[in-house]
């Protein structure tokens, strides 16, 4: 006999189904909630809300784990790259040679961004934030591709999603160099898509430009690291934007704005501001964690632990290593990533923070990682962006193909009772 939850309102029992899922997850099926009894859930935040079943992506914070499509974080950031990774996150298995070499051809095909573009990019002030850029030239994207995807057909749905992570990444590319004045870099066919997007970055003319293999590895490994994480602002976002069937772009833009908040996206741009408020003060480490310890201090380490892992960011260890790397391959001397390694070494060694599981996240070694590189603060939220693009487009593809209801939530009104209209010459 299948599992049932009971609830009793007003002296009537109710009946709902239990769905479990395959890591024995529990949820009650409330669908037929008000339906059948008049009544709604209230939960602020949806914190307790399951929105959907999905396949893609596995995460448990209690226990630290990350996997995707049943892969476990550690083996993919160890050993795949991350065209490895869309590709599973998208499509649902690892790609053999054939289909890896068949789908890098086809991202290449799409790599070449309108000239038109230009213009849309050339009406941005050169101080307007990367993110409002970026979410405005995805949503621009839709002009030039009107004609509706047929979800219903693999080949459309195959060329759209090369097109979108092939001109995702030139415009990610394009954001910066408009900020820093540079002249706009198009993909180089003969380089892979991370090493591609380092050289859009910062290739000039007058120079040649090589990137550093170290850099390469850390940069796809932190892709990797953001691709997906379950039902997040951003992704249901884009799974409710695209419930009323609007098309990929405008779903897409919508993820890069409601990644924008700071209380999404931005919290690797807070730990360098974070950092860099330590240096201005002085850059006493000792002092800013006796602020952390002090209950009545409303200072807060940026970067430390996470409101999802209750024990350990899994991705954290991974790219730690990769931090790392970075740092000793550029022999970077920068007072403000020394102040990082100090606060580090403190947090991993001091009982307090031990005890509170108050580890350094992914979102303090990306950071880290993109200050070294050159990469501006602002850039930062761009650079998740990049990364959870095909958790996006998987997460849509799947609400599309599920037939999944348009998304539309209830509420209960506390407002004012019925009133009696009043003409402007009484009120």
């Amino acid at each position: 006999m299948s599992e049932v939850a009971k609830l009793e309102l007003d002296g009537t029992v109710y009946e709902f189904p239990v769905i479990t899922g395959s890591e024995n997850e529990k949820a009650i099926d409330i669908s037929k909630l008000r339906g059948n009894s008049g009544y709604i859930t209230i939960d602020p935040g949806f914190k307790n809300t399951g929105s959907c079943v999905s396949e893609i992506t596995f995460l448990d914070g209690e226990q630290g784990i990350l996997r995707y499509r049943g892969y476990s974080i550690e083996d993919l950031a160890n050993k795949a790259s991350f065209l490895e990774v869309c590709y599973l996150l998208i499509f649902g298995e690892l790609p053999n040679k054939s289909e890896l070499a068949k789908f890098e051809a086809t991202i290449r095909k799409y790599t070449l961004v309108n000239e038109e573009m230009k213009d849309i990019i050339d009406g941005f002030p050169k101080n307007a934030h990367p993110m409002g850029i970026l979410s405005s030239l995805t949503s621009a994207l839709t002009a030039f591709n009107p004609k509706p995807l047929n979800v219903e057909s693999d080949e459309q749905v195959y060329e759209a999603v090369c097109k979108t992570l092939a001109k995702f990444l030139v415009l990610s590319s394009w954001v910066h160099r408009k900020r820093e004045g540079f002249p706009l870099n198009y993909y180089d066919n003969s380089k892979g898509y991370v090493e591609n997007f380092l050289r859009m970055m910062f290739a000039i003319p007058t120079e040649e430009y090589k990137a550093d293999p170290v850099i390469v590895d850390a940069l796809d490994k932190l892709l990797i690291l953001h691709a997906d994480h379950e039902q997040n602002c951003s992704t249901s976002t884009v799974r409710v934007v695209g419930s009323s069937h609007a098309g990929l772009f405008a779903s897409i833009s919508a993820g890069v704005s409601a990644l924008w908040g700071p209380l999404h996206g931005g919290a690797n741009q807070a730990v360098i501001e974070m950092l860099e408020a330590i240096k201005a003060d002085g850059g006493d480490v000792e002092k800013f964690i006796a602020k952390a310890k002090d209950k009545d201090d409303p200072f807060r380490l940026m970067g430390f632990g996470h409101r999802v892992y209750k024990n350990f960011d899994p991705r954290a260890k991974i790219i730690k290593k990769a931090a790392d790397d970075v740092l000793n391959s550029l022999g970077v001397n920068d007072p403000v990533l020394d102040i990082a390694k100090t606060l580090e070494k403190a947090a991993l060694e001091d009982e307090y923070f031990k005890a509170r599981n108050l580890y350094p996240n992914v979102d303090f070694y990306s950071g880290i990682i993109y200050r070294a590189l050159g990469i501006p603060t602002e850039m930062f939220t761009v650079m998740f962006a990049i990364g959870r693009l095909p958790g996006w487009i998987a997460q849509w593809l799947e609400m599309r193909k599920n037939g999944e209801p348009i998304g539309r939530p209830r509420q209960v009104y506390t407002g004012s009772n019925l009133r009696d209209f009043k003409d402007i010459a009484s009120r």
